[in-house]
């Protein structure tokens, strides 16, 4: 029986959601509600890409390797280390008998992370690093409940790709920052944190203050461009302490009243949450999140601050992002 859930696609264990199948089957016939999806791209998140770009040391064409190997076992991008996969771009080539919003030929992006989304891959083409995007040649299936965006007319396609992979953190920061915050945002060179920091920016107001936390030297000049009063620091948020005074330093000894967590990589959840000052609030929008060091190591230091989970859904979560980047033509120069 199908489930608008995709449970009918999951090959073991049997009745669990796709997210927590260890195998999908993604070449089954199409189910009435269902769409099936010609692949042109994926786009890896963040955390999953590095995971593995430093798992073969720097070698593409060994992530390629790798990306094709977990598709082929799971029957879907679920890395099994970050437990994170991504979007993917395409055509629809087919739709279910019982599916009227869309049409053979319409172009779409997933915005339901691959670890749920049924793939097949024949080959992967050139992978550009610095978008953590890989040109492929495959098909995906679209559930029921499946999360999708037509793609835009008016954007760059590869600018579209790389702003809907994390449309849920430009959208959460819209909702969180309020006038007259103090804003610490980790990780503030990558697309998500370069997002959040403009958003942040333009939100908080005279009286507000944004914190700029990044590590890499190209993040940083990056964030140089970014309109309103920015504080830019140089800072490894897998290190809380050194983190701690920077902040500190930079605030005033006020501390954040929210942390806004970017990073692509672990170990960054004690250097967020001593950010924030006490009842403060703490977002924690990275995939490489773990809940238990976070729940855990904010008890160990005695830090009552609210702490919230990244969910890379939010109610109409792509528009708001392609439309802060249309109105923004430097935040766009800057993700493409």
């Amino acid at each position: 029986m199908e489930s608008p859930f995709g449970v009918h696609r999951v090959l073991e264990p049997a009745g669990v959601l796709p997210y927590q199948a260890q195998r999908l089957d993604p070449l089954a016939p199409l189910h009435p509600h269902e769409a099936r999806i010609a692949v042109e791209a994926l786009n890896l998140d963040s955390a999953s890409f590095l995971q593995l770009k430093q798992l073969v040391h720097g070698d593409l064409e060994a992530v390629k390797e790798q990306v094709m190997g977990i598709v082929a076992a799971r029957g879907k991008m679920h890395n099994p280390v970050t437990g994170s996969g991504g979007v993917l771009i395409g055509n629809i080539s087919e739709v279910g008998a019982a599916r009227t919003d869309l049409v053979v030929g319409e172009r779409v992006i997933t915005l339901v992370s691959l670890t749920t989304t049924p793939l097949a891959l024949d080959s992967l083409g050139d992978v550009d690093a610095a978008s953590h995007q890989i040109q492929a040649k495959g098909t995906a299936v679209l559930f029921e409940r499946s999360l999708y965006g037509k793609l835009p007319g008016d954007l760059d396609e590869k600018l579209v790709l790389s702003v809907l992979d994390v449309c849920g953190a430009p959208a959460q920061a819209h909702r969180l920052v309020k006038p007259g915050m103090r804003v610490v945002i980790l990780g503030a060179g990558g697309r998500s944190g370069l997002l959040c920091t403009w958003i942040a920016a333009q939100q908080v107001g005279p009286e507000g203050q944004v914190v700029a936390l990044e590590f890499s030297q190209a993040g940083l000049e990056k964030l140089k461009q970014v309109p309103g009063t920015v504080i830019i620091r140089e800072a490894n948020a897998t290190d809380a302490v050194a983190t701690h005074r920077i902040v500190g330093e930079a605030t005033g000894g006020a501390y954040a009243d929210l942390v806004i967590n970017c990073v692509n990589m672990p170990g960054t959840e004690m250097a967020s949450i001593l950010a924030a000052r006490s009842r403060g609030m703490v977002y924690f929008f990275s995939m490489a999140t773990s809940f238990q060091a976070a729940a855990l190591g904010a008890e160990s230091v005695g830090q009552d601050v609210d702490l919230l989970m990244g969910n890379g859904y939010a109610e109409d979560h792509a528009n708001y992002a392609l439309d802060v980047v249309r109105a923004n033509p430097g935040l766009a120069e800057l993700l493409g």
